[in-house]
């Protein structure tokens, strides 16, 4: 049996607006890779916000930007955010 023993590189990112998220956790719930969890701070409503811990594991699909009901999270993909003329470091510097 041979196993895969590459790094899983990530593929994508979020980019969370804190102050508006209501800590509902939707995001969270439903990632598929698990690459969010809630941040040990607060935002200015005293809610908990999404943070990206796993950013190797992130695909960038906007699943939790799909289920957020207040738009407080978006998934984007590196290859989209580079036609848009953003970098990797850029994107990483703005969470």
């Amino acid at each position: 049996m041979n196993l895969d023993t590459t790094t899983n590189k990530g593929r994508g990112t979020v980019l969370v607006q804190s102050h508006v998220c209501k800590g509902c956790s939707y995001c969270l719930d439903f990632c598929p890779s698990h690459c969010l969890e809630f941040s040990k701070d607060f935002n200015a409503k005293g809610y908990h916000y999404p943070v990206l811990v796993r950013p190797q594991d992130c695909s960038g699909c906007d699943l939790c930007g799909l289920y957020c009901p207040d738009f407080a999270i978006f998934g984007v993909k590196f290859k989209d955010l580079e036609k848009r003329g953003f970098t990797k470091a850029a994107s990483a510097e703005a969470d």
